[in-house]
């Protein structure tokens, strides 16, 4: 079997406590991931689970305290070159149009403007952008600028695309808009995906497999399932199958008391606070 695109490995990640000098906190302990190629994988869980930490170390952007991070088989050191990653957070430069934002990673890699362009321009075709290259993002709604970021992390064409709550902040029609956009275009490419969100609907409408996480501290893997839906899928009309049902249940049972015990964690320095 060939390896998978990214693997994580008893991984644990220990970082010292920026308030308490002295003090370490375990965002993940013993984790062990794998997404194969052409794979799109989810992963749920509480509030300070660690879900973020995952997309870093697979980023290349955080060193594990222990264990591994490899890609296609091979040690991942430093930034993982093969590796795109679409933020939570806005991403787009404020003084670059639309287009200029798109074109300046392949800008950057060295590429020829006038190639750069056109490939940039393509993208935003792709992503329902064709005729608003010439925006800057303050002229844009917010799904028009989920939109162009997107199209600025599937340009430079990378193996694993890594996903961070990417649309979260928008309205559920956009939402699924965005969604149903987003699975056309992994459909086409099929590269790896590894994708955080709070939303268990998303999770199942989108994947091939969820993976819950424990509440933290020191999260780790305490789920995984298999989402054995039909492709291609339309995230809007999939939720009403009764095997998403079944699914939905199934998976919720793992998470609820997961999610009740990282909301009682975010209330206990408050009620320390309060005495």
């Amino acid at each position: 079997m060939s390896a998978p695109a990214l693997a994580l490995q008893d991984v644990s990640c220990t970082f010292v406590a920026r308030d308490k000098p002295g003090q370490r906190h375990t965002a993940v302990a013993g984790l062990s991931l794998a997404v194969g190629a052409g794979e799109f994988v989810s992963v749920v869980g509480p509030t300070g689970c660690g879900k973020s930490t995952l997309l870093n170390l697979g980023a290349g952007l955080l060193a594990p305290s222990t264990g591994a991070v490899s890609v296609f088989g091979q040690p991942l050191t430093g930034l993982n070159t093969r590796a795109g990653y679409m933020f939570q957070t806005e991403s787009l430069m404020p003084w670059r149009t639309a287009l200029g934002n798109v074109m300046a990673g392949l800008e950057f890699r060295g590429m020829p403007p006038a190639e750069a362009r056109a490939q940039a321009g393509d993208w935003l075709r792709r992503v329902g952008l064709g005729g608003f290259g010439d925006r800057y993002p303050h002229q844009m709604s917010g799904g028009m600028r989920k939109r162009a970021s997107l199209a600025q992390t599937l340009v430079l064409d990378p193996d694993i695309i890594l996903m961070d709550e990417p649309f979260s902040a928008l309205d559920i029609q956009t939402r699924q808009l965005m969604e149903n956009e987003l699975l056309e275009l992994w459909q086409s490419k099929r590269k790896a995906v590894l994708f955080i969100t709070h939303d268990l609907d998303e999770a199942i409408a989108l994947s091939d497999r969820v993976v819950v996480m424990s509440a933290g501290p020191a999260s780790h893997p305490i789920g995984e399932f298999t989402v054995d839906l039909a492709r291609p899928r339309d995230v809007a009309e999939v939720r009403t199958l009764p095997r998403f049902i079944e699914l939905h249940q199934a998976i919720w049972a793992v998470l609820r008391d997961e999610v009740l015990a990282g909301y009682r964690q975010q209330l206990q320095p408050a009620a320390t606070e309060g005495n």
